[in-house]
């Protein structure tokens, strides 16, 4: 007889609700029994009986690894079948299941795979989406192609999405407002104390003290830390006090053994303390515990740009999950709970943590969705859709690996990448060891560039001397295929950390089986991984035709993962370079790549000017592609000489690798580099005061103010500027620009009658009675100026004007030394007043020059 949970009251109401609707909503907090309890209902009630021709099964979504082969296992036990029959799982690198299965417990990642190969998901009669509240980036893509699957081709298709928090009407809306069911569940009281750590408290000393305090109470104790590193410096700790109490230490994370992770789950007859990282948050029942103690922690993926590749970061956890955390002590009575941490600082941290869709690298996601047929992924059924840019940047990712073409469609290689369980990068580095006969190595340095460095170095100083090599990379390669040999963990490269090395190995194996089963070779993980090997041998895609040394392989095959991480060396021996994208860098001390020119830089640390290379990898020159570099000639205007020089470069993407002088092109490249070079330099350009093109646009201003009704431009700068790039045609220097027609190009701007009026209205020059003609002075915002010796005015008897008359000449009246006497713009007052009180004295001065009584009627002179 089965215990009853509480889920099983609604259970009847979850299977109406689905006769019904094609989708629902069902709310169950922690402890309510909905993995194991709702899937097999759905089975029995809705799935209809198999036969040969149709079997059809219930796909049970799990977040995590240890959560789905723990739900499979209980389903399978309270249903009497073995685990493996009726009831199975699939996760990463590892399945459990056959033919007959009818309740397949898989991770979303999983589920993915199996939408590429069964689009419309014809063997499935309902999915269930456990635990979608952890959002993780998999559940929603997941939701998304289930989503679009249903309402396109398979309208039949059922889908359950359970959630143990309160926030469900978003998801309700998204699947058409399907109705929700509610589950008050069986949550014991949980009494929550905060037991601040001080910042010189190590986690093991914190946790030790914590679980002291706890033995007074009966029941196992459930300790939350971030990662496998606190889980084994916390059971170091716990050691005494473990054999003083007769304590069972047990470790619970992922990656653990599935033997060991069934032991930490299940009652034993020593009282227990498991270290669990947040796979024991939710789905899974750590049997038998009654108080929890919470560091607050959690490793979370976030894209680091600075490898290119999501990584574990440590992060304070969500309040969110610090109640699911606490509920785990209330699942079977009532509980303690006691957090490391301040209440003050609870009150600050997030109420839900950050959907991975917001805070990851979105290339294999991208990748999915194309290889699926999804042309547009910003159209795509998103729960929640993630920024434009994050879309853009997997795209940009993506053409580099060649998974897309630049219409965005996935190429040949992309498909095949599309079926492998890794990053698209890592996915790369795969396919090009398998392409170059390197499938071991790669697969190990795969393992190295996504997990955590295994590797004690002192910081600030190079391992091994500081010998130089040629790649970063292929030494840590060679220090774990020693460390595979000999066991020790102090190597030739430098020393390793044991439990580090090992899971990078062990990951490396997990990753050998794909790469053996792309390369056609035994020991693969299914025929349908086969077939990628038969893809990636095929095409352009065959081996190369001569046999490269492994550890070029190596090298090459990294430089196909991370074509975009290219740098060249600004100098021979420097430490310094320039990476695509014009980023400066510079090698760490503990990087011994101190010689190639060219590298990549695999692990950049900084945000500034020059960024530092931790991890570098050298590359050969002939190395890259043809296909993929780019010869142009680049145009460029030379400060020192002031003219636009020409010289070819040979790029690979925007990184310049070879450059040489090379002749000007016969285009208007050249003009528009003047152009953009005389806008930066234009008051070294612009027309200078006394030039032809100066005096002609004071007139044109001043005619401007003096005749509004022409409607002539004001010529200010910004308009002079737009008529650079016609008078930089055929011109190469800023010389030249101040040599050009810069009158005439003015004046074509204007209109015939504007053209005349300039002419007519403002002339350049007045003829007076000598029969000289004399130049006008012309600047906006004041009078014309006319400088004129007395004696060649003789008999004018009314001022000049200009502007239709409007506007009356500024007489500068000068001796005949050509000294100013008189300034006025009224002539008639000067003949009759100003001039008889000057003439005694100018006759004076200048006897020899005539100076009439009557200058009205005297003939005026030249000289």
């Amino acid at each position: 007889m089965l215990e009853t949970l509480p889920i099983d009251e609604v259970l009847p109401q979850v299977i109406a609700a689905l006769r019904e609707y094609s989708s629902i909503v069902l709310r169950a907090p922690t402890g309510a029994g909905k993995t194991t309890r709702v899937p097999p209902a759905l089975l029995d009630a809705l799935v209809s009986q198999p036969s040969q021709a149709d079997l059809r099964r219930v796909i049970v979504l799990e977040p995590r690894r240890v959560a789905a082969r723990a739900a499979a296992r209980r389903m399978a036990f309270e249903r009497g079948g073995q685990l493996g029959d009726e009831v199975g799982y699939q996760v990463r690198f590892d399945r459990k299941w056959c033919e007959r299965t009818r309740i397949l417990v898989v991770t979303e990642g999983t589920l993915v795979r199996m939408l590429q190969d069964d689009p419309f998901l014809d063997s499935v009669a309902v999915v269930v989406f456990d635990e979608f509240h952890e959002r993780s980036l998999d559940t929603d893509l997941s939701l998304g192609m289930v989503r679009r699957v249903q309402q396109t081709v398979r309208p039949d298709l059922k889908v359950v999405v359970m959630s143990a928090t309160l926030g469900v009407e978003a998801v309700s809306e998204f699947l058409g407002n399907a109705p929700i069911v509610s589950s008050e569940g069986r949550l014991f009281p949980v009494e929550i104390s905060y037991e601040p750590r001080g910042e010189s408290v190590p986690w093991g000393v914190a946790v030790a003290r914590a679980v002291e305090r706890l033995l007074c109470v009966t029941g196992d104790i459930l300790v939350f830390l971030p990662g496998q590193r606190e889980i084994r410096e916390v059971a170091r700790e716990l050691e005494p006090l473990a054999r003083e109490h007769d304590l069972l230490v047990m470790p619970l994370y992922g990656e653990l053994p599935p033997a060991q992770q069934d032991a930490a789950l299940q009652r034993q007859a020593k009282r227990k303390i498991v270290l669990a990282t947040n796979v024991a948050e939710t789905s899974v029942t750590v049997d038998g515990v009654t108080a929890v103690i919470d560091t607050g922690l959690s490793r979370q993926l976030r894209f680091d740009p600075n490898v290119g590749l999501d990584r574990l970061e440590l992060l304070p956890i969500s309040r969110a999950s610090a109640e699911q955390r606490a509920g785990r002590a209330g699942r079977q009575q009532p509980g303690q709970c006691i957090r490391l941490w301040s209440e003050a600082s609870h009150r600050a941290r997030p109420d839900q943590t950050t959907p991975e869709i917001q805070r990851v690298d979105l290339a294999g996601t991208v990748l999915q969705l194309k290889a699926w047929g999804e042309s547009d992924v910003l159209t795509f059924p998103w729960f929640e859709p993630p920024r434009t840019e994050s879309i853009a940047h997997a795209e940009s990712v993506l053409q580099r690996l060649g998974a897309i073409d630049l219409k965005g469609n996935v190429t040949e290689l992309g498909a095949i990448l599309a079926k492998l369980p890794v990053h698209p990068r890592l996915g790369r580095l795969l396919i090009e060891g398998v392409r170059l006969g390197q499938p071991e190595r790669a697969a190990l340095a795969a393992a190295l560039l996504s997990e955590r460095d295994p590797f004690e170095f002192q910081s600030g100083r190079p391992h091994n001397g500081g010998a130089a090599s040629q790649s970063d990379v292929l030494d840590r390669v060679e220090a774990l295929e020693e460390f595979e040999r000999t066991g020790r963990e102090a190597t030739t490269h430098g020393r390793l950390n044991r439990g580090a090395a090992q899971f990078v190995v062990q990951t490396k194996e997990q990753l050998l089986r794909f790469v053996r089963a792309a390369a056609g070779e035994p020991g693969g993980v299914s025929p349908r991984t086969r077939s990628v090997g038969d893809a990636i041998l095929s095409g352009g895609l065959r081996r190369p035709a001569r046999q490269i040394p492994n550890d070029d392989a190596l090298l090459r095959a990294i430089l196909a993962a991370f074509p975009d991480r290219l740098a060249k060396r600004r100098e021979a021996n420097s430490p310094r370079a320039v990476m695509v994208g014009g980023r400066g860098v510079k090698l760490a001390p503990g990087s011994r790549v101190q010689q190639a020119e060219l590298f990549l830089c695999l692990d950049v640390e900084g945000s500034g000017s020059e960024a530092l290379v931790r991890v570098a990898s050298a590359i050969e020159r002939s190395w890259l592609p043809d296909e993929m570099l780019t010869i142009g000639t680049e145009v460029f205007f030379d400060e020192p000489s002031g003219r636009v020089q020409a010289r070819r470069q040979v790029c690979w993407d925007d990184l310049i690798l070879e450059e040489s002088p090379a002749p000007l092109p016969d285009d208007d490249s050249v003009s528009r580099m003047l152009a953009e070079a005389a806008t930066t330099h234009w008051d070294d350009v612009k027309p200078k005061d006394d030039s032809p093109a100066a005096q002609f646009l004071a007139r044109v201003r001043c005619l401007r103010e003096w005749l509004p009704e022409l409607n002539l431009t004001a010529f200010d700068d910004a308009q002079l500027q737009s008529l650079l790039p016609s008078l930089c045609l055929g011109r190469r220097s800023l010389v030249d620009l101040r040599n050009a027609p810069w009158v005439e190009t003015i004046q074509a701007t204007l209109t015939p009658t504007q053209c005349q009026a300039v002419e007519r209205e403002v002339p350049t020059h007045l003829t007076v009675p000598s029969g000289s003609r004399i130049t006008l002075e012309y600047e906006p915002g004041r009078p014309p100026i006319l400088a004129v010796r007395i004696q060649e005015i003789f008999g004018l008897r009314e001022t000049p004007r200009v502007a239709r008359g409007r506007v009356p000449v500024l007489l500068h009246l000068l001796a005949p030394n050509y000294r100013p006497q008189q300034v006025t713009d009224d002539l008639p007052s000067f003949w009759a007043n100003a001039y008889p009180i000057i003439r005694g004295e100018l006759r004076r001065r200048y006897p020899r020059h005539p100076w009439p009584d009557d200058p009205l009627t005297a003939t005026a002179v030249k000289k």
